[in-house]
């Protein structure tokens, strides 16, 4: 582990075009691997792919991509008959399936190993303090205690201890639980440090020994660094992964963008018609994994969008994200037939009425449900204020229908999502 550590150290810093020459000397081993082991593809890539000529940007663009839905579908065709030996042991992987559907991938030891790797990446260049108190509130999680941090640690260093709880508890519960524990650092979904920043102002609750939120699973909105700021005086790091492809790009240390992590994946930002997406222009987010050779993803579409950043002050040569703007159910389709990442801002909602948590619903091309959870039953006047601020931030006019609910429950995976769209054409 600590020689990976030395080379990511050094990887990071190479000219972009070094980098990307290692990166597709990589890529090389995973398509020919592909197209030798792996039945789905080689029907798939027929008069498409070469495995005699070394694969370039020009001749991997040529290789169509691949779909959730394809992967859902032909997982015993898109697992590999000759997994390397080296790469150790085999396992299935399940995703939590935040849209009901989940889909499996076969993973290795290397696998593994790998993200336990950017893991250790993260705390070296946040500069973590690897005594500290680590907590963490996820899905699978039981209310727990440690004498380590994890797998990504325990092998190399002595930390601290850890302490977990189920994403299931409620907040309150949350955090009485976070003022036992009194961690150094809370890992946690965006939407639950929310609630919980929200909760600590309106109760008075303060965390002090509290040095750093980090985030992963879910979009980070810029409304939770200012609540995590006022309520406990820390920063927010955020993380962008993927069950099926592990690590796809960790949050630069000294900006707010985020740093691909090329070691891992090879990540294509792509427009509609396919071609890459230059800085400033946001676009489906695409990954090839460079060390699954058990169920090998290349161009698979992650059903994300993100917005390309330029090359960061910092010095990383690995390449830019500017910002996650979220998945495709989380677009508004207007009844003009375009496409809208909808902020309706929960902090705004909060200041207009007791609103506690939000849910907005597209039901049709017409209509929005509001699924709220409030403190107390809204006043008329109210309610008034909500549509109008609602309405105020659609490309236009939509039938808002009010429902209010004792809770609005997370995916199956732990996951809250703000706004999505059941329309079958967003696609």
């Amino acid at each position: 582990m600590l020689a990976l550590q030395f080379q990511l150290e050094r990887s990071q810093w190479l000219p972009p075009e070094a980098l990307r020459e290692l990166q597709y000397r990589q890529l090389d081993a995973v398509l020919r691997h592909a197209w030798a082991t792996v039945p789905y593809y080689r029907e798939r890539w027929a008069g498409r792919y070469d495995p005699a000529q070394p694969a370039t940007p020009a001749s991997f663009s040529r290789i169509p991509l691949l779909t959730r839905a394809e992967l859902q579908a032909k997982f015993e065709s898109l697992k590999s008959t000759a997994v390397p030996a080296a790469h150790g042991r085999t396992a299935e992987s399940r995703t939590s399936g935040s849209t009901g559907q989940p889909v499996r991938v076969l993973k290795t030891d290397l696998v593994q190993f790998m993200w336990q790797a950017i893991v250790l990446r993260e705390h070296h260049w946040f500069q973590r303090d690897l005594g500290g108190k680590l907590a963490a509130i996820r899905q699978g999680a039981e209310n727990a205690e440690g004498d380590g941090w994890g797998p990504a640690t325990d092998g190399v260093f002595h930390t601290g201890r850890s302490a977990t709880l189920s994403i299931r508890a409620d907040v309150d519960t949350q955090l009485q639980w976070l003022q036992r524990q009194q961690p150094d650092y809370l890992l946690t979904y965006p939407s639950n440090v929310a609630e919980l920043a929200r909760g600590s102002l309106a109760r008075g609750i303060r965390i002090p020994r509290l040095r750093e939120v980090r985030t992963f699973g879910e979009i980070l909105a810029p409304e939770t660094r200012e609540l995590c700021r006022e309520a406990w005086a820390v920063p927010v790091t955020d993380a962008y992964s993927s069950d099926e492809s592990g690590y796809i790009a960790l949050q630069c240390p000294r900006h707010g963008h985020y740093h691909v992590q090329s070691e891992n994946v090879l990540l294509e930002v792509l427009d509609d018609r396919g071609e890459p997406c230059s800085p400033g222009k946001t676009g489906r987010v695409t990954v090839t994994t460079l060390h699954n050779f058990a169920t090998p993803l290349v161009r698979y579409e992650l059903a994300d969008y993100a917005e390309v950043g330029d090359p960061c002050p910092c010095g990383r040569s690995l390449p830019v994200l500017r910002r996650i703007v979220g998945r495709v159910r989380n677009m508004l389709l207007a009844p003009g037939g375009k496409r809208y990442w909808p902020t309706f801002g929960s902090a705004g909602l909060a200041g207009l009425a007791p609103v506690l948590r939000q849910q907005l619903v597209q039901t049709s091309l017409e209509a929005i449900e509001v699924r709220l959870v409030t403190a107390r039953p809204l006043a008329p006047e109210e309610e008034a204020r909500l549509r109008e601020h609602i309405q105020s931030k659609l490309p236009a006019r939509f039938d808002l229908r009010f429902s209010y609910h004792d809770d609005l429950p997370r995916s199956g995976g732990g996951k809250f999502e703000d706004f999505v769209s059941q329309i079958a054409a967003v696609s």
